[in-house]
């Protein structure tokens, strides 16, 4: 059948004019009490709005689920007195508490914006392992939302916990279900599962579900868009991460420092440092202060092209201003210098950082040992080894990696620098490595087995080969 053009432009009017309508929420409900049941409920209430905790410990052996919930409903207007009773209960009787009841719970504290105990719960809860449990609770509360006579906080919680928690699908699932019921949660709320995931390194899930943001017109802040800036930058689109930032203005939203932390980093980790620069520049003529992160995160970018000329000309201007470098800060210089064999260098900023009061930690020790270490200065690595143990801190694999390293090369006082093999040495580091069940770093394990096989130790380097596999490839 064939649709006239009238016909075809008043159906395409009328699917732009509907409007997309949320489910209906239930209308859960209990049975009334009767009987014992109910002569329960009238007497744990009445020595409950009268604080006789005593008489209500005699009723300890009479608590049901379902008597619990009825006095939970009488008292549920005193917050205080609700949660009181939900833990007196847990207390007394741990296998009492069902969904349900958790639910009850939760709805009283959410409608009176105690979103921290609520949300204590509901971690509790969903910290079970079973695997259909979020889309249960999900309903629970649904069901029981009029019941309590609840609020949208109920889901905003139930959303943020998820978040908070870390499970990326229970978290967008949690954001579907509410949706397909007219909630929404919170931009707050939301900007915890944007942070949660940059955490994971999802910044493709960042996007897509700030997408799913503005489809819902939950209006950003400048955390949300510092984010999604961020998630951009981690992916290598410094163009969009550009325009979200452009676009700030029109969104009536100022950025702010982080803001332009944020793309001077992406503009480092993509060697753009001239760019990077201009930005800080631009930071400046705004009337923003670079602060530490600023300084700090440009000196990493130049010493990772080891422009350690131009990392210390942004070091001096950072002292000028007043702004005091930190760990970061000098551990970006002392591996910088330590990637170039100076280890002089990286003893002297290692010296200045103490003096200043600026504590070092596993990086620092590590970038010391290895500048030594590609030096042959063995001697000065394994006092930096017995400092590191002083300051209770752990070797880790980059540690020994660089230990390892260094016992493959040696100082010649008749030539500038020679690579000589003391492999008797890497091999014992080697060994110490696994004892500790630390995976040995590939390119240093290949260069001692290599080196094993060149000087006629074939054997020694297959079995070393199988020692690692064993280890770490059952």
């Amino acid at each position: 059948m064939r649709v006239s053009t009238a016909s075809s432009s008043l159906i395409s009017s009328s699917l732009v004019k509907r409007k997309w309508t949320p489910l209906p929420i239930p209308h859960g409900t209990i049975p009334e009490p009767k009987g014992q049941d109910l002569d329960f409920v009238n007497v744990a209430y009445s020595h409950l709005t009268h604080s006789d905790w005593g008489k209500i410990e005699g009723l300890a052996s009479g608590l049901t689920p379902f008597r619990f919930k009825h006095v939970l409903l009488k008292i549920k207007k005193d917050y205080v007195l609700s949660y009181e009773f939900y833990k007196w209960a847990q207390l007394t009787q741990p296998t009492l508490h069902t969904l349900e009841t958790h639910s009850m719970i939760v709805h009283i504290l959410t409608r009176h914006r105690k979103f921290n105990s609520a949300e204590s719960i509901l971690k509790d809860i969903l910290s079970s392992a079973s695997i259909d449990l979020p889309t249960k609770l999900f309903e629970v509360i649904l069901h029981s939302y009029r019941l309590c006579d609840s609020s949208p906080n109920v889901f905003d919680s139930l959303f943020k916990t998820h978040a908070h928690m870390r499970k990326v699908r229970n978290t967008i699932n949690t954001f579907h279900q509410m949706k397909d019921y007219g909630f929404l949660p919170t931009v707050e709320s939301c900007n915890v599962f944007l942070s949660s995931l940059l955490s994971l390194s999802r910044a493709d899930i960042v996007l897509a579900f700030y997408r799913k943001m503005q489809r819902c017109r939950i209006l950003p802040n400048v955390y949300t868009l510092n984010m999604v800036i961020s998630a951009y930058c981690k992916l290598g689109n410094l163009e969009k991460a550009l325009g979200i930032f452009e676009d700030m203005g029109s969104m009536g939203i100022l950025p702010t420092v982080i803001s332009y932390n944020t793309l001077i980093a992406g503009y480092c980790t993509k060697g753009l440092l001239t760019s990077a620069l201009r930005l800080k520049a631009s930071m400046e003529k705004s009337g923003f202060q670079p602060n530490n992160v600023t300084f700090s995160t440009l000196i990493h970018g130049f010493c990772k092209q080891g422009k350690l000329t131009e990392a210390n000309k942004i070091l001096s201007e950072m002292k000028a201003k007043d702004v005091h470098p930190d760990t970061i800060t000098y551990n970006a210089l002392i591996n910088g210098y330590s990637q170039l064999g100076k280890s002089d260098l990286c003893e002297e900023l290692y010296e200045e950082m103490l003096r200043n009061g600026v504590k070092a930690d596993i990086v620092t020790y590590n970038a010391v040992i290895l500048g030594l270490c590609k030096e042959g200065k063995n001697k000065k690595a394994a006092l930096m080894v017995k400092e590191l143990d002083k300051q209770n801190f752990i070797p880790n694999s980059s540690t020994y990696s660089a230990l390892i390293l260094g016992q493959c090369m040696r100082k010649n006082s008749e030539r500038a620098f020679q690579l000589y093999r003391n492999f008797d040495g890497a091999i014992q580091v080697l060994r110490e490595m696994l004892g500790r069940c630390m995976a040995p770093d590939s390119a240093v394990l290949c260069e001692l087995l290599n080196g094993l096989c060149h000087s006629g130790k074939e054997d020694l380097a297959v079995k070393l080969r199988e020692e690692v596999e064993a280890k770490f490839h059952d």
